[in-house]
């Protein structure tokens, strides 16, 4: 089986990409979207095991991918990665910021230093990245980065920490669109709401419980899927965004909006798509009232 992406399969031949926290969920779904559509990919993340462990999959559908493993956190060291992948990959065409991490706590109970490794994972690392790729390579050439955030519109209750690293990168994106654009270089985001990856299964406790009643609370009465997210992230670093720059799409299907006073009824036709061939359920939604949708 092969990757079933509604992009045309050469879209980005000749391209190197770069994706960060692409050892695993939806950094490894798109990574490996980007390399059936033509990319060299670049994997970014902690853990060397898990970049390799990509590399491999996607070399074994015909694709071209490699581990670099980088804490994105550390200046010197981005700085360093970013050069040594100029000098043996050439241009970098493109950027997914994609590496985050989080944990589930009310404000009262986060401690500085948890407030502080949420935001130097999820808005200073991506900051970094984002700026040595510019400052190293698409200053040059021009090219296209994709943010991750998550919704957090309305605040993020119990992720105060990720919700405000977030929203901060909501901002910078809009910055850095501004500011780049004279080196033909686009700044996007993009925003999940609740998507079935395998991040759901590090959660334990209260939390834990809730995932599987998520979907009650979206108006499309689903889950989004991996492939979902992927579709738009490849769509804003095509050319078909050309003069798309400075702006953030929520991929959430409409859970963001509204408010609590308007009943959610039951719906239908609502079908999810998942072009990834390699995907998997979360354990922690691997139950008969979610798979059937009732």
């Amino acid at each position: 089986m092969a990757y079933d992406s509604i992009f045309k399969p050469d879209l980005f031949a000749g391209q190197t990409i770069v994706v960060t926290g692409g050892g695993s969920g939806i950094g490894r779904c798109t990574a490996h979207e980007l390399a059936a559509l033509g990319a060299r990919v670049l994997l970014v993340g902690r853990k060397a095991d898990k970049l390799h462990k990509v590399a491999a999959e996607i070399a074994e559908d015909g694709g071209q991918a490699s581990g670099h493993a980088c804490d994105i956190r550390d200046e010197e060291a981005v700085k360093a990665l970013v050069g040594g992948l100029v000098r043996d990959h050439g241009p970098l065409h493109g950027l997914i910021n994609n590496a985050g991490g989080q944990y589930p706590s009310p404000l009262a109970s986060i401690n500085q230093k948890g407030f502080e490794t949420v935001l130097r994972t999820n808005l200073v690392g991506g900051f970094l990245m984002a700026r040595e790729v510019f400052n190293q390579s698409m200053s040059k050439h021009g090219g296209s980065i994709v943010n991750m955030l998550a919704d957090m519109w309305g605040g993020m209750p119990g992720m105060g920490h990720s919700g405000a690293a977030r929203s901060g990168m909501d901002n910078f994106t809009k910055t850095a669109a501004f500011e780049w654009g004279h080196a033909g270089v686009r700044v996007n985001a993009v925003a999940p709401g609740w998507i079935a990856s395998s991040g759901m299964d590090t959660y334990e406790g209260a939390f834990k419980a809730v995932i599987p009643t998520l979907r009650e609370h979206v108006p499309l009465k689903r889950i989004g899927t991996e492939s979902e997210v992927s579709a738009a992230i490849v769509f804003l670093l095509s050319p078909a965004a050309a003069f798309i720059s400075g702006s953030t799409l929520r991929i959430d299907g409409a859970a963001s909006l509204g408010n609590r006073a308007w009943p959610l009824h039951k719906a239908s036709h609502s079908e999810p798509y998942n072009g990834f061939h390699r995907a998997y359920l979360p354990d922690v939604l691997k139950d008969e009232p979610f798979k059937d949708g009732k």
